[in-house]
C-alpha cells in the first residue's frame, strides 16, 4: 500500500461548551497541524498515487475556510462541540469530497492541537471519485 502524506498548519480558535474544561471554556486559539494522508494500492500512469499539487490546492482551500476564524461560530460546528475530534471529522469529510481521484482507497486526516495532543479520522473504502 503507497502512503501521501501533506502537512499543513494554520491557527484557529474556539471555545468547548457542555462541561468544565477550564480555560477551554474561554475564547482560546491553537496553533493546529494538520496531516492529511492518502493512502492506496496502485499508481497512475505517471507514477503518481495522487497528483500532490491538487492534493495542495484542495488542503489549502480547505484550511482557509477555518484559519484565524472561530470555530464555534463556523456553520459545521452548529450543535456540536468544537472538540478536536469533531474538527478532525470535519475537516476528513471536507476533503474526502473535494479529492477526486480513484486511486485512494482511505483518507486519513490527522490533527494536532498542540505537541502532545492530536485526534484522527478516517475515511476508508473510498469509492471512486472520478
Amino acid at each position: 500500500m503507497y502512503t501521501l502524506g501533506v502537512r499543513r498548519d494554520f491557527i484557529a480558535r474556539h471555545f468547548l461548551i457542555g462541561g468544565d474544561w477550564g480555560p477551554e471554556n474561554y475564547p482560546n486559539s491553537h496553533h493546529y497541524v494538520l496531516e492529511l494522508q492518502l493512502e492506496g494500492n496502485e499508481l497512475d500512469r505517471h507514477g503518481y498515487l495522487v497528483d500532490i499539487v491538487d492534493v495542495e490546492r484542495n488542503l489549502d482551500e480547505v484550511i482557509g475556510i477555518y484559519r484565524e476564524q472561530m470555530l464555534n461560530d463556523c456553520e459545521e460546528f452548529a450543535g456540536l462541540n468544537p472538540s478536536i475530534e469533531n474538527f478532525a471529522r470535519i475537516l476528513a469529510t471536507s476533503l474526502n469530497e473535494r479529492i477526486k481521484t480513484e486511486n485512494i482507497l482511505t483518507l486519513r486526516v490527522v490533527l494536532w492541537e498542540n505537541e502532545s495532543a492530536w485526534a484522527a479520522f478516517s475515511i476508508e473504502g473510498r469509492k471512486s471519485h472520478v
